[in-house]
């Protein structure tokens, strides 16, 4: 796969383009930190440094001015229109990524419940490589580029939305650092 092919042709505004790749840089390298660290994982690291670099290819579909993204969409909606984009690139696996790495993952229930504007189907992360990238994703905002958080940061930002993604991000900690 060639990302930056790809974000280069769905990210033509400069500014919005640096964003995206600084922030999935940062989320590759610790995905791909992870990696090293847990060679008994066997995860597949060109999987993990691509689907890092994709995860997020759907925002400039969303309404986030902050980060120059000019959409229709609410911003809850970029993992799936970002997997829906992958699929027609023809990478459903990276497609899994896009969609289920938001938050800690969203379960169908929660979806339901709180009528959330996405498709009626479980978006939590199942493979290794999908929840390493969730993981990663926890501890790096698109707004403040250049930190970042810590566990209890991204712990406190998690618990916000409520839901079983506190529970999810907490295993992941014991698994992945």
């Amino acid at each position: 796969m060639d990302y930056m092919k790809i974000i280069e042709k769905y990210y033509p505004d400069e500014e919005a383009r640096e964003i995206l790749l600084v922030h999935s840089r940062s989320v590759a390298r610790k995905a791909l930190e992870i990696a090293s660290r847990h060679p008994e994982l066997h995860l597949d690291r060109t999987f993990l440094e691509e689907a890092a670099m994709v995860h997020d290819i759907g925002i400039f579909l969303t309404n986030a001015p902050g980060i120059r993204c000019y959409g229709g969409h609410p911003y809850l909606c970029h993992g799936y229109l970002g997997a829906d984009l992958m699929r027609q690139e023809g990478f459903p696996r990276h497609a899994l990524v896009c969609e289920r790495h938001t938050g800690a993952g969203i379960s169908l229930e929660d979806i339901e419940m709180s009528r959330l504007p996405l498709p009626r189907r479980s978006m939590i992360p199942r493979s290794p490589e999908e929840q390493a990238v969730c993981f990663a994703d926890k501890f790096f905002s698109k707004t403040h580029l250049d930190r970042e958080k810590t566990v209890e940061q991204a712990r406190k930002s998690i618990a916000r939305y409520g839901g079983d993604g506190l529970k999810r991000f907490d295993g992941w900690c014991a698994l992945f650092l």
